[in-house]
């Protein structure tokens, strides 16, 4: 590719830097990934300009970097990081630099990158500026550290991760030096906050191969970052329901699931308890009684421990809590567990059941894919003759039974717990006239 096609603001940017005398590329990530044929999602610009330089080219900017010789330039209310050739200093702690100094040297600002696919400057006019083979290695499908392995991971360790990363995303390979590099020195990616590190798991785990999660085990990160997971590896499930062990059968399901966060961590830790709950029965079966409470505490342990926020945190721990329950194709029973678990996650339980039956045994899969279907279409019915499964959803609430003498916060949500179950049962009763009756016969007794 000769020429890459860049968007009007992007070539504005780089014309306004040249006009004024400076040097301005693209670089990085976009350059990467035009060269793949993809849209980047961001635009990065490197320049001689120093920051100080670039504010005043530019009428709005913001400083979200400029120790780092980072600003933001705004037009029409979009952003675009600009950055001055910079080379950084020795690193500390494996994950920052003690200094950063601005140099003229486009070759040299390349020079401080990650991989040689990450190592490529663009200008419109001038071409490529590539020194260090990354097009030859984005051809070779080839993941390479610029310079030196060793050198790279010592300072930043995380960089470590992020070739796991890229290899999930992009297929690629790991270069062996690269390789090796990692395998050597994989314990330095403790020195690395949980913030950074739960980042990077999420573009593996959203990523078209999320199966390459297992490369963290063979390449030795396992360990340090999900040791929970690396219990499930080799586990075996001697049962009809499963023909993969532990680790397999998660992967499997992780691939099955939608790409969001709350769905491929849900499925990566809903049997993350089970090496510590098989049993053997006398037949050679293995028992896994007890996983799901296992797995909830497990998996909370973990979300916590990688700072996830609260939400998602609660919404990944009641799947895991409902994933193992037994459904049937019955209006009454899919009420029933749709209250008890919450309706809002009732659909999101169905796709967790038909990724985690996909990935165990073929036997009766397609039976058991189909009932699933069937269930869904009764809970879609429930909802379209908006029957009853929840408080929200009460034809009479807290209000009503005060006016009726109920004034104790405690007995009036027991009193409402009962209107509810009553309802669902008897979807037909949720009337103000019906409950207001069985709220009074209930306050009798």
């Amino acid at each position: 590719m000769k020429e890459m096609k860049l968007p009007s603001k992007v070539r504005y940017i780089l014309e306004v830097l040249e006009k004024a005398g400076y040097e301005g590329y693209i670089v990085g990530g976009c350059v990467r990934d035009r060269l793949l044929g993809k849209d980047p999602m961001d635009w990065d610009i490197t320049t001689s300009a120093r920051p100080e330089e670039i504010k005043k080219l530019f009428k709005k900017t913001v400083d979200t970097g400029i120790a780092h010789g980072t600003v933001t330039v705004v037009l029409e209310k979009e952003a675009f990081e600009v950055t001055t050739y910079r080379i950084e200093r020795e690193y500390v702690d494996y994950r920052r630099p003690s200094e950063v100094v601005f140099t003229n040297n486009i070759t040299e600002d390349l020079r401080r990158r990650d991989f040689t696919m990450n190592a490529i400057a663009y200008h419109p006019t001038i071409g490529f500026i590539d020194p260090f083979g990354g097009r030859k290695d984005l051809q070779k499908q080839i993941i390479r550290c610029v310079g030196s392995p060793e050198e790279r991971f010592q300072e930043d360790a995380l960089r470590m991760l992020r070739a796991i990363r890229f290899l999930a995303q992009l297929d690629f390979e790991i270069e062996t030096q690269t390789y090796q590099a990692i395998q050597k020195q994989a314990i330095l990616i403790q020195h690395i906050s949980a913030e950074r590190i739960r980042e990077e798991l999420n573009k593996i785990l959203l990523s078209p191969h999320p199966k390459k999660f297992m490369e963290l085990e063979e390449i030795g990160l396992l360990s340090f970052i999900l040791p929970e997971f690396q219990a499930c590896i080799g586990v075996e499930q001697n049962h009809p329901y499963h023909s993969y062990t532990v680790a397999d059968h998660i992967l499997e399901t992780v691939e099955k699931v939608p790409a969001t966060i709350p769905y491929r961590w849900t499925m990566l830790l809903h049997d993350i308890g089970k090496p510590l709950t098989r049993t053997i029965d006398q037949r050679g079966i293995h028992h896994f009684y007890g996983h799901v409470e296992k797995s909830v505490e497990l998996a909370h342990k973990i979300l916590r421990r990688l700072k996830f926020d609260n939400k998602t945190t609660k919404q990944i721990l009641r799947l895991i809590k409902a994933h193992d329950d037994h459904l049937e194709e019955n209006e009454k029973q899919i009420r029933r567990t749709a209250s008890r678990i919450g309706e809002d996650i009732f659909l999101d339980l169905l796709e967790v059941q038909r990724a985690d039956i996909q990935g165990q045994s073929p036997e009766r899969m397609k039976e058991r894919l189909e009932k699933i279907d069937r269930i869904q279409k009764i809970f879609m019915k429930i909802k379209e003759e908006k029957q009853c499964m929840s408080l929200k959803e009460l034809a009479i609430g807290g209000k009503e039974l005060k006016e009726i003498g109920l004034n104790q916060g405690k007995i009036i949500g027991k009193t409402l717990d009962q209107l509810l179950q009553y309802v669902i049962e008897y979807p037909e009763k949720n009337t103000k006239e019906e409950l207001m009756t069985l709220a009074i016969n209930l306050i009798k007794k």
